[in-house]
């Protein structure tokens, strides 16, 4: 499962994203990856480990929900980026 959102305010110069993505490791575990930064710009990164994957993806819900009511959004073209069938 993964999300790109971007906050854009050109009034603010605010260019904006933020992309999660769970992922598994060799060892059985999952982890929400996360960057976030300057459009156009290399960002920070952090990985959160998690025992299960449904934990994982709570938490990128969660995450996802705050950022969507801090003014970040998905532009209906980006959708074409992921597939959304699995």
């Amino acid at each position: 499962m993964q999300t790109y959102l971007e906050k854009r305010q050109p009034m603010k110069n605010v260019a904006r994203f933020y992309r999660m993505a769970v992922l598994p490791n060799l060892f059985g575990e999952w982890m929400l990856c996360r960057e976030w930064g300057r459009i156009g710009h290399s960002g920070q990164v952090r990985m959160d480990w998690f025992v299960d994957e449904e934990q994982a993806v709570a938490a990128l819900i969660a995450l996802e929900a705050s950022k969507r009511q801090r003014g970040y959004w998905v532009e209906p073209q980006q959708l074409a980026m992921f597939d959304l069938t699995s």
